[in-house]
């Protein structure tokens, strides 16, 4: 829906029984996909309205300010449970569908570099690795949508954004595995009480176009049908992009005591492969390892290569409201994804291919230095299955206020990883980017090569309690049961391999909130999280009889908001440990299993700012400083990756972060500029090869004429070169200065 004014919503009223049922029936409800809950719903013939006419229901269907005309968000569901931020003793950090719309961020990776503490391993082909305060965000296992798991490997687009919440800290507790460095959740679109819609057309250079539509119709009293649609295309000079996207939602009972929700969500992506350049090694007298001295435009994939892969899900909700102002919410999905990946991974080809016979270095690199293809290949494909219920309601128990948060969850996902033979490339030149260069990718024969069927069960209790006018108190516990069965086909070099373990954890949440006054809220916590062996969908001879490494998270923060509620501001002193991880244990020469003996920490400050200054001056910044970050414990002196105890870890920079500023200079014409900005920082198991630090600016212009919307984005507007992602033989540059214009029709 419009990213220019705020979608209204309409009140729906029902009339319903006095009595209201108890948190832990509202739980029971819930394993049936809320059958009991329906039993409870207001009878088809309504009585007549009597003086002694029961109470009647009223809720909102909608009341987030999140996305619709701001930068600044108040609510959020990453709780568990709709929830002011100012009651979430842990740091979020929001970014509204209105900021994704003004910097033009395509891409869940785009949207993810508009928040601090974010940095991202050049993983094989590109997909989400994520780094948050220096530990990894797995794509299996800390990224969602709407709450529930999206456990797969894709590149994910905003064209069905409402907004995208980052959770930072350990958050087993709300997720189950994973969530060491916190947790991605992306917001959907969905149906509201009104008819409006809109259509945006993007043009810019390398042939980029992409047209992005979302509608919305009010069908009925309290029903309303949405659908969003996205189409794009770019030669990119090589590196083409090719992905069409829909996503349709039907929800009735709008602010109802019952209401519904049917969607489906359809992207499909084919795409080529940008997987970086190599690092350049320095000449004798010279620093440690650079960035080639190239356009960041340049593209050396293969005309052959590409990435396809898509997604398709379905989800059914419903949404019980009850009398006292307690509410259950029960979600299944059901999603297949797949993925076809064949990319070259570009090397310097060997000193007797070099024009001058010489190895490359700084000193005798050149145009006519030759590169090699290499053959890289992902295929895989996934079908999950995911229920859960959340049951959310405020109780005066003993004398105390108390706001409970209790669910159960169930998944189920049957992972298949297939492998094709290697693939000769041929060479092209520094001096001759996309060179049409080709090979039969078609004629591999792809065979499966390992499957992982993963069942999952969990159960939860929260409660925030209100223990004096300004403090709260918050206390959560949370069960996983996690069973991993792994198998490999047997071939004529190996026998079949068959190797599964099932996990059992705790999870703790523990905060305490001071709230003197309405604009300020202080917190501290503590959080616990999980991983376990089989969180990347394999089991290695050791990892099955190893059990789950265990972290946890300290945060002392402050979120405080600014005239009269219009601008908003988060704090955060942290420290996120991995108290015992994986590790090869030389003492003991263990040969079954690794010993939970590693540690490693990072701590540090955050801060983040949002909303409007003047009701002209509009602002979104994000700023992480991690000065201390470290290897402290390792059998043999090293970790598992082989990082020396005492180092720093990769993908941990010291200082990261963006800032975003508009001004309306007239009620037509909108004036934007923002920076973003990285410190120097290192591969995983790369101490000597730095990426430089980088700060690249932005700028916008809007023009808004009745129902059109005319936009133009520069971005990095210096051509920078900088290494966005790392890994520790390659990196892959940030985008070149682009230039794109939209324009936007309202109806």
């Amino acid at each position: 829906m419009s990213r220019r004014k705020k979608l209204k919503t309409a009140v729906g009223t029902v009339s319903r029984p006095a009595a209201a049922l108890l948190p832990l029936g509202a739980l029971a409800a819930g394993f049936g996909l809320a059958s009991a809950a329906l039993a409870q719903t207001a009878p088809a013939a309504e009585p007549a309205k009597t003086e002694n006419a029961l109470p009647v229901v009223r809720a909102k269907a909608s009341t987030e300010r999140a996305g619709k005309d701001d930068y600044q968000a108040t609510e959020t569901r990453i709780g568990k449970g709709k929830q002011e931020l100012r009651d979430i003793p842990q740091s979020v950090t929001v970014v509204t569908e209105r900021l994704i719309d003004d910097r033009n961020l395509d891409t869940l990776k785009d949207a993810l570099k508009n928040t601090a503490g974010i940095s991202f391993q050049a993983a094989e082909g590109g997909e989400e690795d994520i780094r948050l305060r220096g530990f990894s965000l797995q794509s299996t296992g800390d990224i969602f949508i709407d709450g529930m798991r999206d456990p797969a490997f894709y590149e994910r687009d905003t064209f069905n954004y409402d907004r995208l919440e980052v959770l930072r800290g350990s958050a087993s507790m709300l997720f189950g595995r994973g969530s060491t460095g916190g947790a991605v959740n992306q917001v959907n679109k969905q149906p509201l009480l009104l008819t409006q819609g809109e259509v945006s057309a993007t043009g810019g250079q390398g042939g980029y176009f992409r047209v992005v539509g979302d509608a919305n119709v009010k069908t009925g009293e309290d029903a309303a049908f949405r659908i969003s649609t996205m189409v794009t295309e770019a030669e990119n000079s090589g590196n083409r992009i090719s992905k069409q996207g829909v996503a349709p939602s039907f929800r009735w009972g709008i602010g109802t005591a019952d209401e519904f929700m049917v969607s489906f969500y359809y992207l499909d992506n084919n795409n080529g492969v940008n997987y970086g350049m190599p690092w350049l090694t320095p000449g004798p007298v010279k620093g440690g390892n650079r960035l080639l001295p190239i356009d960041p435009k340049n593209y050396y994939g293969a005309a052959s290569d590409y990435s396809k892969s898509s997604v398709a899900y379905g989800t059914l909700s419903h949404v019980h409201r009850f009398l006292d102002g307690g509410e259950l919410r029960t979600q299944f999905r059901a999603a297949t994804y797949d993925r076809d990946l064949r990319a070259s991974a570009i090397r310097f080809a060997g000193a007797a291919l070099q024009p001058d016979r010489k190895a490359v270095t700084s000193d005798t690199f050149s145009d006519a230095t030759v590169l090699t293809r290499g053959s890289q290949a992902k295929i895989q494909d996934m079908k999950t299955k995911n229920l859960q219920s959340d049951y959310s309601g405020k109780f005066n128990w003993f004398g105390l206020k108390h706001d409970v948060t209790t669910g159960v969850e169930f998944a189920h996902d049957e992972f298949r990883n297939y492998g094709v033979p290697a693939l000769s490339k041929p060479t092209t030149t520094v001096g001759t980017p996309n060179d049409g260069g080709s090979a039969n990718e078609a004629g591999r024969v792809v065979t499966l090569n390992r499957t992982f069927d993963a069942k999952s069960q969990a159960v939860y209790f929260q409660d925030l309690l209100q223990v004096a006018p300004q403090w709260k108190l918050l206390g959560g516990l949370r069960w996983d049961r996690f069973e991993g069965d792994y198998n490999t086909p047997a071939t004529s070099t190996a026998a079949a391999t068959h190797r599964a373990r099932t996990d059992s954890l705790w999870s703790r949440r523990f905060g305490v909130l001071f709230q003197p006054s309405a604009t300020q809220s202080y917190h501290f916590s503590y959080g616990t999280s999980f991983n376990t062996s089989g969180d990347t969908y394999q089991y290695d001879a050791l990892g099955e009889n190893t059990p789950p490494e265990a972290s946890r998270n300290i945060e002392l923060g402050a979120k405080i908001d600014w005239a009269d509620g219009r601008f908003t501001s988060r704090f955060a002193l942290f420290r996120a440990e991995k108290y015992n991880e994986r590790n090869r244990d030389s003492e003991t020469v263990n040969a079954t299993n690794y010993v939970l003996s590693g540690k490693r920490h990072a701590s540090g400050f955050e801060i983040d700012l949002a909303g409007r200054i003047t009701p002209e001056w509009e602002i979104f910044g994000s700023y992480a400083y991690i000065p201390n970050a470290k290897i402290d414990k390792a059998p043999g002196g090293q970790s598992l990756q082989g990082e020396a105890v005492g180092s720093r870890p990769g993908l941990t920079p010291r200082h990261s972060g963006t800032i975003w500023s508009t001004y309306k200079v007239t009620p037509a014409l909108r004036l934007g500029m923002g920076l973003n900005a990285r410190s120097a920082d290192t591969p995983q198991l790369a101490p000597t090869t730095y990426a430089p630090k980088f700060i690249t600016a932005d700028l916008m212009a809007e023009y808004t004429m009745d129902k059109l919307t005319f936009k133009a984005n520069l971005s990095n507007i210096s051509n920078k070169l900088y290494a966005d992602m790392l890994y520790r033989g390659h990196y892959i540059p940030g985008k070149g200065r682009d230039l794109q214009a939209t324009v936007t029709y309202k109806f």
